[in-house]
């Protein structure tokens, strides 16, 4: 499997790579096809730029970046989580296939849409990949029962003490009542 991972990585990486760079590079030739996308995120979130040309240029590096990581396999959970989340305003904003009139735009955006679908299945993937350990979740739950069981067992063992004190406690009074004189 670290195989297949070691190439599995880069080959999924270099499409948001070369995207990544080509679109750093000239970000004002997809901006109208973002701006759509980009204006309703910026009135949402306002520590984002305005300009839809430096959003554009912030997603790209980006895939550029994470893509990166991913292909040398530095980070690859959370390198696969940035393109996977830089992957879903790209999607919409360059391949809304609904929108087309014209039926072979329609049909080669459709098949982008689909693609870019299945790379997003593909981040998911490579997300979830622990490397054959157990996963967060996993230690965590486990973590939780374990702490269970031995709070289970100190409480058992606090019960326990607690009663041999007070065994003890009557002995011992009942070891003072027999020592002391009648009356």
């Amino acid at each position: 499997m670290p195989i297949l991972r070691k190439a599995a990585r880069p080959l999924l990486a270099s499409v948001f790579v070369s995207g990544g760079l080509r679109t750093l590079r000239d970000p004002r030739s997809v901006a109208p096809a973002a701006d759509p996308v980009a204006q309703p995120v910026t009135e949402r979130v306002p520590q984002l730029p305005d300009e839809t040309a430096r959003l554009v240029q912030i997603n790209s590096a980006v895939q550029l970046g994470a893509g990166l990581l991913l292909s040398i396999g530095r980070f690859p959970r959370t390198s696969a989580l940035a393109l996977a989340a830089s992957l879903v305003p790209t999607t919409l904003a360059g391949h809304a296939w609904w929108k087309s009139e014209d039926p072979d735009e329609r049909a080669r955006q459709r098949v982008q849409f689909v693609k870019n679908v299945s790379l997003l299945g593909g981040l998911l993937l490579a997300a979830a990949d622990t490397h054959g350990k157990p996963s967060l979740a996993y230690r965590s739950r486990t973590a939780a029962s374990s702490g269970r069981r031995r709070a289970r067992r100190a409480g058992r063992d606090v019960g326990s003490a607690v009663s041999d004190a007070a065994h003890s406690v009557q002995s011992a009074a009942g070891s003072v009542r027999d020592r002391l004189p009648v009356g």
